[in-house]
């Protein structure tokens, strides 16, 4: 039991952020899509889990449903949007901890492979 403890106090938190495209999250509530979108993503959650290193994760609405806060002048400008004009936008993360970067890129290379999709890993700031 000790050992094990020491193995959770060794870990980082890393995040793995899922990028996708407006087709992907179009998928989500396609019906002849949305059973594949989700029994893979699903999956990938369980086998997080099962493996003991998932912290916490959430799907995210749709880029059109973000609000952005820029500053000007000191003072918070309020926008409509999300803040990247790119192709692929945060569709979802998931924070797992591991001991360090290789297993984190392990694990982030196991999420479902679609059209469009960017897994990004990236370590979380240690907090105390």
């Amino acid at each position: 039991m000790a050992a094990s403890h020491q193995l959770k106090e060794k870990a980082m938190h890393y995040s793995i952020m899922i990028h996708e495209t407006e087709a992907g999250f179009a998928a989500r509530h396609d019906p002849a899509q949305a059973d594949a979108y989700w029994s893979g993503t699903m999956a990938y959650l369980q086998a997080l889990k099962e493996a003991g290193i998932f912290v916490a994760g959430a799907g995210l609405q749709p880029p059109a449903s973000a609000t952005t806060i820029r500053f000007s002048d000191g003072r918070p400008q309020v926008q409509d949007g999300p803040f990247a004009d790119t192709k692929e936008q945060l569709g979802g993360f998931f924070i797992i901890s591991v001991p360090d970067l290789d297993q984190a890129l392990d694990w982030a290379a196991r999420f479902p492979q679609r059209p469009g999709v960017v897994v990004e890993v990236r370590p979380n700031l240690a907090h105390d």
